[in-house]
């Protein structure tokens, strides 16, 4: 686990390469990005960037890179793909823009899913699921199919389920790309109310509208970072605290003396 002083993420001079020969080209191409504890990150930037490309890098989805990617100081690229898998299960929750619900399964089986690899009972993943469920407003939904519901009360499933086993780090690609103004307002609200509890959140967004919700915004251009409002914090300087009348003088001073005459 990260320390108050580990970064969560780490990458440094980070690449990915596609194509052999003369049709190789860097997606990602020398990235350095350090991301904090309970960040809410919005990343921009026009299509083929490498936003997604990176998203799917930090989800572990993808470790064939080059350069170091560090994950709350430990170097994936020590990590064996068991555990990996352990990491993306238990720490990242995932937000798609289509979904991803399934679709011959009901609202609180897909939500209880993620469940299934941690070894709880039935019983347990559907009281889990259900408990995350009402949270969302959508305990009446339990046993409505995927097909059954609104684009809004889809993804808001989508977030249950991305929650249900209370990752620390989410990340969200286009989590608002197939809704409609309102049903967006609803689930940024949602990934707002996260931040605050203290998550980690990284979106990748072509909206600049939703980029008020993220306290640092970052644009990519052909792979590379391109800006990024991150900035150090300000640390105030403040004078040592002196106690009321330490400030008095007790022996005698010739220049106090002169001043009050």
């Amino acid at each position: 686990m990260a320390t108050p002083s580990t970064p969560v993420i780490t990458l440094t001079n980070l690449r990915k390469r596609f194509g052999i020969g003369d049709a190789q080209h860097y997606a990602i191409d020398g990235i350095d990005l350090t991301i904090e504890s309970g960040e809410f990150i919005a990343i921009m930037g026009p299509s083929g960037c490498g936003k997604t490309t990176l998203l799917n890098i930090l989800g572990l989805l993808d470790s064939d890179i080059e350069g170091s990617y560090e994950l709350e100081g430990t170097s994936i690229s020590r990590l064996s793909r068991r555990k990996q898998s352990r990491i993306r299960s238990e720490q990242i929750g995932f937000i798609f823009q289509s979904f991803n619900l399934i679709p011959r399964l009901n609202v609180i089986d897909n939500v209880s899913l993620p469940l299934i690899y941690k070894g709880l009972s039935k019983l347990a993943r559907t009281k889990k699921a259900s408990a995350i469920l009402r949270s969302f407003h959508l305990g009446e939904r339990e046993f409505y199919m995927p097909h059954q519901l609104s684009g809004g009360q889809m993804q808001r499933v989508a977030i249950a389920r991305a929650l249900v086993n209370e990752p620390s780090i989410i990340l969200a690609d286009e989590p608002t790309g197939n809704l409609d103004s309102h049903a967006s307002h609803i689930i940024m609200e949602e990934l707002s109310d996260l931040h605050q509890k203290g998550n980690t959140i990284i979106m990748v967004t072509h909206n600049p509208d939703l980029t008020t919700y993220a306290s640092r915004v970052i644009t990519m251009l052909d792979g590379k970072i391109d800006t990024d409002t991150f900035k150090l914090p300000v640390i105030p300087k403040t004078n040592k605290k002196v106690p009321l009348g330490a400030h008095r003088k007790t022996h005698h001073d010739p220049s106090e003396q002169e001043g009050d005459n």
